[in-house]
């Protein structure tokens, strides 16, 4: 039965595309089932664990009890006015999110090969439901900083509010798009080099600890030699940590220049990424 010459077709899927395709169209044709993986994410990780989500609650705080006792009460960093606790906890919670991201991500295309092979929906629809249901685990986070924030003041700690508490969407934004885009970086190369999936946990451990996360700025600048002390300060998750330790505790180190600087690098990183990230599902399938 011949189909008339008049028909056209609501959706072609087509190997072929431009050279760089953000696909954004594309994605929001989709966003029904990207609020389902949303859903699904939230609601499966932790179904069959004893605990759920207090998960979210005893990681960060025995992170921070750990900090707390080896870079402050035996390497002696110095916090200033701010306990350490309440210091090292602020740039957990902050990492917390930017690594769930990167890592979350990072096996996209290994870990969802099956599903991949067999229906068609835009790959990214995967990174970008992680990305949005760890959200979730932020916020708890961020609820039980909060808690000690207000127990601390209600022993003395001092609490200094800056106009810089504004930018707290912004810098969300960032954490997202920079452990994203990251993330889709490395899934696309590991599509083709499998060491990357070994190397990843050992580099974000090894990125933790040039962020600044466990140590202020001002000890990098004048404890580490001074080509590892510009990197730190440099690097886009200080300033990212830096800046939601200023705006949480008015404690860090934040400047208009660093943040543009920051904000930068995390929109060209998504979008190198989601390019790169469009570019690899087309091909990914003969090689994993």
């Amino acid at each position: 039965m011949s189909t008339p010459d008049n028909d056209q077709w609501l959706y072609t899927i087509s190997s072929k595309r431009k050279l760089i395709d953000l696909n954004f169209k594309e994605i929001w044709r989709y966003r029904d089932l990207l609020i389902l993986f949303v859903k699904r994410d939230i609601v499966t990780v932790y179904k069959q664990t004893v605990l759920g989500p207090l998960w979210y609650v005893i990681q960060p705080l025995f992170t921070s009890v750990i900090f707390t006792l080896v870079f402050n009460s035996l390497g002696n960093i110095q916090t200033g006015s701010v306990p350490p606790f309440l210091f090292n906890l602020a740039g957990i919670t902050a990492w917390n999110y930017f690594r769930e991201c990167l890592t979350k991500t990072s096996s996209t295309f290994t870990v969802n090969a099956n599903i991949f092979g067999k229906v068609y929906f835009p790959r990214v629809i995967m990174p970008m439901s992680v990305t949005i249901s760890n959200l979730l685990k932020f916020g708890i986070q961020l609820v039980i900083f909060i808690g000690f924030l207000i127990y601390y003041c209600f022993n003395g700690f001092v609490l200094t509010i800056n106009t810089s508490l504004l930018l707290f969407p912004i810098y969300v934004i960032m954490m997202a798009l920079l452990g994203l885009g990251l993330g889709m970086i490395i899934s696309s190369m590991t599509t083709k080099y499998r060491d990357l999936n070994v190397l990843v946990g050992f580099g974000v451990q090894l990125l933790m600890y040039m962020s600044a996360v466990p140590y202020p700025v001002s000890e990098a600048q004048s404890k580490f030699p001074e080509i590892v002390a510009q990197f730190v300060i440099y690097n886009p998750v200080t300033q990212i940590v830096e800046g939601f330790r200023y705006m949480l505790l008015g404690m860090g180190y934040f400047s208009w220049v660093g943040f543009i600087y920051t904000l930068i690098i995390s929109v060209i990183v998504f979008l190198f990424g989601l390019i790169i990230f469009n570019r690899t599902e087309k091909i990914f399938v003969d090689t994993v």
